[in-house]
C-alpha cells in the first residue's frame, strides 16, 4: 500500500462510521481461538478491532496492525486490556517477527504475499485463521477488484504440507456487512518441523 491507500482507508472509515461500530468477532476466530497453544496473537488488517478485542478478553496479548489511524484510534478507545499493542503499518511491507505468535488472524483483507510471509514466520503449532471475500456470481458489490477476491477453493490449496487444515468453509458474509458477498475461511495449524 502507499500513502494513497492510507488516505483511502482513513476516508472510508470517516465516511462510513458503521465500520467503526462494535461487532462480534468473526465466527472462525470465535470457534477456534481456544485451539491456540499459547497466548500471543496478531490481528492483521485489524480495522476497529472486533477480533483484537475478543482475543484480549480471552487472555491473549494481541498486536493489532492496520494502515488506518482512524480505525486504530477507534480501537484504542475500546481497548481495556494492557495486552493490546496497536501498530500502524503498511501491510505491503509488514513481516511479523519470526516465531513470535501462537495465533494469527486476517479477516476481510487479502494479500497473498503477506499470507506467505506470515506462514513462513509462524512458530510450530501456531494457528493461522484467514477469512475473506471470494469471487461469486451473486456477489452484490459489482466493483470488487478481482485481485482482492479469492478463487473458489483457493484457501484450501494455499497452504502446503507444513500446515494441517483444521477447518475450511465457503459461506455468505454476515448480514451487518454493507454488501452480500461470498467468503472463504480456513483455520490451519503449522506442523512441527
Amino acid at each position: 500500500m502507499s500513502e494513497k491507500d492510507r488516505l483511502k482507508w482513513n476516508r472510508k472509515y470517516e465516511e462510513q462510521s458503521e465500520l467503526l461500530k462494535s461487532r462480534a468477532p468473526c465466527r472462525l476466530v470465535e470457534e477456534f481461538y481456544s485451539y491456540a497453544v499459547g497466548s500471543t496473537a496478531l490481528d492483521l488488517a485489524s480495522g476497529a478491532g472486533r477480533n483484537t478485542i475478543f482475543l484480549a478478553q480471552k487472555g491473549f496479548c494481541v498486536d493489532a496492525v492496520d494502515i488506518s489511524w482512524v480505525a486504530l484510534e477507534a480501537l484504542k478507545g475500546r481497548v481495556e486490556s494492557k495486552c493490546v499493542n496497536i501498530i500502524e503499518a503498511d501491510l505491503d511491507d509488514f513481516t511479523p517477527p519470526y516465531g513470535r505468535y501462537d495465533l494469527v488472524v486476517m479477516t476481510n483483507f487479502l494479500d497473498r504475499s503477506l499470507m506467505k510471509r506470515v506462514a513462513d514466520s509462524l512458530k510450530p503449532e501456531a494457528l493461522f485463521i484467514v477469512e475473506t471475500y471470494m469471487e461469486h456470481e451473486n456477489n452484490e458489490k459489482p466493483d470488487s477488484n478481482p485481485n482482492y477476491l479469492l478463487k473458489e477453493g483457493e484457501l484450501k490449496d494455499f497452504f502446503g504440507s507444513s500446515f494441517e487444515i483444521l477447518e475450511y468453509r465457503e459461506f455468505w458474509n454476515d448480514s451487518d456487512e454493507l454488501y452480500r458477498m461470498r467468503k472463504q475461511g480456513v483455520v490451519v495449524r503449522k506442523r512441527q518441523s
